[in-house]
């Protein structure tokens, strides 16, 4: 395998996005400037773990494992809660955990980072595809012909769901998708990956009526960070940082590619 780099700094980025985070080391980083909440680093919606303060989340196959990593060279496991079978992904946002599962999505209080407390269980997401939080509401894309549809005859969407109530969430607006993968939203703008065919922009300023803003068949795109007026997106041919901005223009800033 072949890596073609076009700037030094992407390679950090880089390595950090498919893991699923991208760590808040830079000098300044204030953490109430990063979009999805109070969180240490930022994770895309396709994660497996997430960081807030000195705590490590862990989403296994079947469980949260919980890390304390005052000391990072030691990691502390304090906590492991069994979910079942199916666990896909975590994403953090403020004092909450909202974690992806192939048959519906956990929703944990973690004021205490040691001990995450589970809230409810919204079971009408059957699939494994990711989930991203903003304000009241929960943005999840499912997938036809994914792995964890293969039961079910259904439709590919983007499902918004009003967590005001995280004890009970429900299901508000469901859009027919092509092939959804990963989200993130920032602000007003929601971004959807959709596979080989491309990356569409919602306008969300009504968040229970995303409307279609472009749809760039030329940015293939399976998974989104938007971080800070820039994308950070895992594609066909590898990772991509673009920069966005109020016409939401996108500027090609650097690459990674993947042979």
């Amino acid at each position: 395998m072949k890596a073609k780099f076009t700037k030094c700094t992407s390679f950090l980025v880089a390595l950090l996005v498919t893991s699923g985070l991208i760590w808040g080391c830079s000098s300044g980083l204030d953490s109430a400037n990063v979009s999805p909440g109070s969180q240490t680093g930022v994770g895309g919606s396709m994660a497996r773990f997430a960081i807030t303060g000195n705590t490590l989340y862990i989403a296994t196959k079947q469980s949260l494992e919980v890390y304390d990593i005052t000391q990072p060279d030691q990691p502390v496991r304090t906590t492991r809660r069994d979910l079942g079978v199916g666990i896909e992904t975590i994403f953090p946002y403020k004092n909450n955990l909202f974690i992806g599962s192939n048959n519906g999505m956990y929703i944990f209080d973690n004021s205490d980072p040691k001990a995450p407390r589970q809230l409810s269980f919204y079971s009408h997401i059957q699939s494994c595809d990711p989930v991203v939080v903003q304000g009241n509401y929960a943005y999840v894309t499912l997938r036809n012909g994914s792995t964890c549809r293969q039961q079910f005859n259904t439709l590919s969407s983007l499902d918004v769901v009003d967590i005001s109530n995280l004890s009970n969430p429900r299901l508000m607006t469901s859009i027919n998708m092509e092939s959804p993968y990963g989200l993130g939203v920032d602000g007003n703008r929601l971004f959807v990956g959709e596979g080989s065919r491309g990356l569409k922009l919602f306008d969300i300023s009504d968040p229970l009526k995303p409307v279609l803003k472009e749809f760039r068949s030329d940015i293939p795109t399976y998974d989104v960070i938007p971080y800070r007026s820039t994308l950070i997106i895992t594609g066909e041919k590898g990772i991509f940082q673009y920069r966005y901005d109020d016409r939401d223009q996108f500027d090609l800033l650097s690459k990674i590619l993947v042979e």
